[in-house]
C-alpha cells in the first residue's frame, strides 16, 4: 500500500502541491525491537521520510492542514526562501522574524533602489530595511506604496504583512490595498497576517475573499510560507535518478537465510552477517568462527594478535552488556583467560541464551564510529538510517533516513544531514575521512534489503570511516530476519 501511495503522490505533485496531515503515527506502545536503528525508525519517521521523498507537504494538525491549503491553492509557489515582513507594530514584526529564521527562511536584502523608494514614501522614524516598520499610523494608502515598490524587487520571493490595530488603523481599507497590490503584482506570494480579532474580522473576510490567506499570528504564516518554498525546491531539482547495480553473492546469502528458516532462528549470527557483509562487497574485519577454544587459538594464530573476542548466541543482542566481548588479546594465554570468563559470564547472566561460540577478530585500528541501518516498515518497505555511531547512538540520535532503493545523491544527502558529515570531512584541522566509503556501504546495503525481503532489521554499529582513500570497516553487525510478508 505504501508504494502504490508514493507512486500515485509522485504523479499527483506534478499537476499540483499535495498537503497531509496524517494521524495516528505515534509510536506509544509500538512493540520493542532489537535493533538501534529499529527503536529510531518508527512509524513516524517512516510517514515524514516517505511524504518528503514524495513531495508531499506533510503538516501536524487540522488547521495546519488549512493554514497550508488556502496558500498552496491560491498564491504562487515562491522561487526562493528571501522573505520581506511589512509591518505596523514591532513586536509581531520581530516575531515574524524569529520565525523566518526558526523555519529556515531569510529576510530578503532590499536593493538600494528599493530602499530609497521606501525612504521617499515612509516618515523619517520608520524603518526602511526588512523587516520594514510602516508605523502605527499607517495609513492604507502608505501600505499600498510600500508594498508595491516591495513586490518589484527582484531579490524579494515573498511577502508578509502585517496589520495590528492600533486608533487610526484602517482594517478594511489596508486589506483592499494588500488586494490591489497582489493584482498589479501577481507573480509573488502575499500572505497577510491581521491580528485583533473582531475588531479585524470584516477585512479578513475581504482578504479571503480575494484569495489573500490571512493569519491571525506571525508564525502561522511564516510556517506556511516555509513550505510553499520547500515545495517550489522540490519541483526545481527533482529529478529521476540512476539506482547502482552491483556484483554481489546472491547464493551465499539465500543459504545463510534458508539455514536460519529451518532453524527457526530469526536473528543471524555474526559469523553469518559478516558472510552477508562479504557476499555484497562491503569490507568486514579479517577472522573467523570457532566452537571451541582450540578453535579459536588456531585462528587468533592464523590472522595474527592481537585479536578481538566476541560471543556468538542468537539470544544475546548487546553483547558488552554481559562481558561477551574481549578486545586486545595479545596471547594463547589471555585468549584462554578470556574465552573462560565469557562462557562464565553468560551462563551465569544468561543461563537460557544459546551460546553457538565465539568469533575471533583480527584487531583493527579505530576510525571515526558512524552506523548504518535498515528498519523494514510495514508499509513503505526498507527504510535506510545513517548516522553517529558507537554506544551513544540512541542517546545521541545524529541520524537521518531515507527509504529504499537509494541513489547515490540520496547517500550523499543523508550523510550531509548530520552532525557526523562535519566530523567526517575534518573538524577543526582533522584529517577528512573517506566519505565516498560510507555511501558506497549505503548503496549496497540498500542493494541487500531490496534484494532480500526477509531482513527485518539491520545495524552497522559501529561503521569505522578511516582516512580518505583508506575505505572503512563494518565491525559489528546485527540481522534480525521476518518471514512474513
Amino acid at each position: 500500500k505504501g508504494e502504490r501511495f508514493l507512486k500515485v503522490a509522485k504523479e499527483t505533485w506534478r499537476v499540483k502541491p499535495v498537503v497531509i496531515f496524517k494521524a495516528g503515527v505515534t509510536n506509544f506502545g509500538v512493540r520493542a525491537v532489537s535493533s538501534h536503528t529499529g527503536s529510531m525508525a518508527g512509524s513516524a519517521v517512516a510517514y515524514e521520510t516517505a511524504f518528503k521523498e514524495a513531495g508531499v507537504i506533510s503538516v501536524n494538525s487540522v488547521e495546519e492542514l488549512f493554514d497550508n491549503a488556502k496558500a498552496f491553492a491560491y498564491q504562487p509557489i515562491p522561487r526562493g526562501r528571501n522573505v520581506t515582513i511589512v509591518t505596523n507594530a514591532g513586536g509581531p514584526g520581530i516575531v515574524a522574524t524569529d520565525s523566518c529564521e526558526n523555519f529556515g527562511l531569510s529576510l530578503s536584502w532590499l536593493s538600494t533602489e528599493t530602499i530609497e523608494a521606501l525612504r521617499a514614501i515612509l516618515p523619517p522614524q520608520a524603518s526602511v530595511i526588512n523587516p520594514v516598520d510602516v508605523l502605527g499610523d499607517a495609513s492604507a494608502e502608505r501600505y499600498l506604496k510600500v508594498l508595491q515598490v516591495i513586490l518589484k524587487d527582484h531579490g524579494v520571493d515573498a511577502v508578509v504583512v502585517i496589520l495590528s490595530p492600533q486608533a487610526v488603523t484602517e482594517p478594511l481599507k489596508t486589506a483592499e490595498a494588500i488586494i490591489q497590490a497582489h493584482r498589479e503584482n501577481p507573480e509573488k506570494p502575499v500572505l497577510a497576517v491581521f491580528m485583533g480579532g473582531e475588531a479585524v474580522a470584516e477585512a479578513a473576510r475581504l482578504l479571503k475573499e480575494n484569495h489573500i490567506p490571512v493569519y491571525e499570528f506571525p508564525e502561522k504564516a511564516v510556517k506556511t510560507l516555509r513550505n510553499m518554498a520547500a515545495y517550489g525546491e522540490f519541483i526545481s531539482e527533482y529529478h529521476e535518478e540512476e539506482i547502482p547495480e552491483f556484483e554481489r553473492d546472491l547464493a551465499t546469502v539465500k543459504r545463510i537465510i534458508e539455514r536460519a528458516r529451518i532453524e527457526n532462528r530469526t536473528v543471524l549470527l555474526s559469523p553469518e552477517t559478516k558472510a552477508i557483509m562479504k557476499a555484497y562487497g562491503i569490507t568486514v574485519p579479517e577472522g573467523g568462527f570457532a566452537q571451541n577454544l582450540m578453535q579459536a587459538i588456531t585462528i587468533a594464530n592464523s590472522i595474527g594478535y592481537p585479536v578481538a573476542l566476541k560471543i556468538v548466541s542468537p539470544h544475546i543482542m548487546h553483547k558488552t552488556d554481559i562481558g561477551g566481548v574481549a578486545l586486545n588479546i595479545r596471547s594463547d594465554y589471555e585468549l584462554e583467560n578470556a574465552y573462560d570468563a565469557m562462557m562464565r559470564n553468560a551462563a551465569t547472566l544468561m543461563p537460557q541464551a544459546r551460546v553457538y561460540g565465539v568469533e575471533v577478530q583480527k584487531m583493527v585500528p579505530p576510525g571515526r564510529e558512524v552506523i548504518v541501518g535498515v528498519h523494514r516498515d510495514p508499509q513503505f518497505g526498507p527504510l535506510i538510517m545513517f548516522g553517529l555511531g558507537g554506544i551513544y547512538v540512541n542517546l545521541i540520535k545524529d541520524v537521518s533516513f531515507r527509504l529504499a532503493p537509494l541513489s547515490k545523491r540520496k547517500a550523499y544527502d543523508m550523510i550531509m544531514e548530520t552532525k557526523a558529515y562535519t566530523i567526517l570531512r575534518g573538524f577543526r584541522g582533522e584529517t577528512p575521512s573517506d566519505v565516498e566509503s560510507v555511501v558506497d556501504v549505503l548503496l549496497r546495503v540498500s542493494r541487500l534489503v531490496m534484494d532480500f525481503w526477509e531482513i527485518a532489521e539491520l545495524d552497522i554499529n559501529p561503521l569505522f570511516v578511516y582516512e580518505k582513500g583508506k575505505n572503512s570497516l563494518a565491525l559489528d553487525v546485527k540481522i534480525t530476519l521476518s518471514f512474513k510478508r
